[in-house]
């Protein structure tokens, strides 16, 4: 069974603290947009993964065998997969490729072995595996809060273009996360921007663009401030890094804008995509 695994942007990250154990709690305003890499598993006498980019792990660090080991012990099943993945979101790029990835499996499995689950279960689940997979397996523009497990979904009239630019050097989310200082960090207004996007008030989402992590990610990847600044000056309304980095989107109404400054950044070496925002809620899966 082959599912779509989308990647995500962040229009609003707010780093609230740091817990005691480690983590952070967060609040975000988080979006699926169409950009996706695809994952097929079959039933197998054993769980094996095909991949089309050799630098991927196959072993419990890639995403999806995480995800099946962490359902086959939640379910208790022993059923095993032959598993495909045609990577095509780039890692380490704040777009929560491998988060996707997985939460595609969960979405497979649940439904190729009829489990039924229901949905707090696969939350759990989805949380276990990584911080961003329950935001994937849910794919809608959502409000994002505590380590990422809690989403309230939105409708999002989202009638802009998005460019993906990403540097040719990623950023560690914990590296990111480490740095932060919290006597120092930007908080930005999470709840204006799901009003501004909710109303489709586009030049008020535009206000509300805002990443706690920006700074530090950042001053770890000089690129980051590099491409923000050239897509402004290109004519871009807004543009922000995603989650840690290192991806850069600009917004822009503009599909002349979006083709050129798209031809632009290829040009300069950048990995480069055209996408927008989709409400899985608004189209067949």
């Amino acid at each position: 069974m082959r599912e779509r695994a989308y990647a995500k942007i962040n229009l609003c990250l707010d780093v609230v603290r740091r817990r005691e154990d480690g983590y952070h709690d967060l609040r975000m305003i988080m979006a699926p947009v169409d950009f996706y890499d695809v994952v097929d598993l079959v039933p197998a006498e054993e769980t094996t993964m095909s991949l089309n980019r050799s630098y991927l792990p196959v072993n419990d660090k890639n995403t999806v065998i995480k995800a099946i080991h962490v359902m086959q012990e939640r379910c208790g099943f022993d059923q095993n997969f032959a598993c495909t993945l045609l990577k095509h979101i780039p890692t380490q790029a704040g777009l929560a490729g491998g988060s996707a990835d997985a939460a595609a499996a969960i979405r497979i499995i649940n439904r190729l072995l009829h489990l039924n689950l229901p949905y707090q279960d696969l939350i759990d689940i989805a949380k276990e595996v990584g911080a961003d997979v329950p935001f994937c397996l849910v794919n809608r523009p959502a409000l994002v809060e505590g380590i990422g497990e809690i989403l309230t979904p939105f409708e999002c009239p989202a009638e802009f273009g998005i460019l993906l630019v990403k540097p040719r050097r990623g950023v560690s989310t914990k590296a990111a996360f480490g740095g932060l200082d919290f006597s120092t960090i930007e908080h930005p207004d999470v709840d204006g921007m799901k009003e501004a996007l909710e109303k489709g008030d586009y030049n008020g989402m535009i206000s509300r663009l805002g990443n706690s992590l920006e700074k530090v990610s950042l001053d770890l990847v000089g690129e980051i401030r590099e491409v923000k600044e050239t897509l402004l000056d290109l004519g871009f309304d807004g543009a922000l890094m995603s989650g840690s980095g290192s991806t850069v989107f600009g917004i822009t109404k503009s599909p002349h804008l979006l083709h050129n400054a798209s031809e632009v950044m290829r040009a300069n070496g950048y990995f480069v995509r055209m996408t927008r925002i989709i409400d899985s809620s608004k189209r067949s899966s």
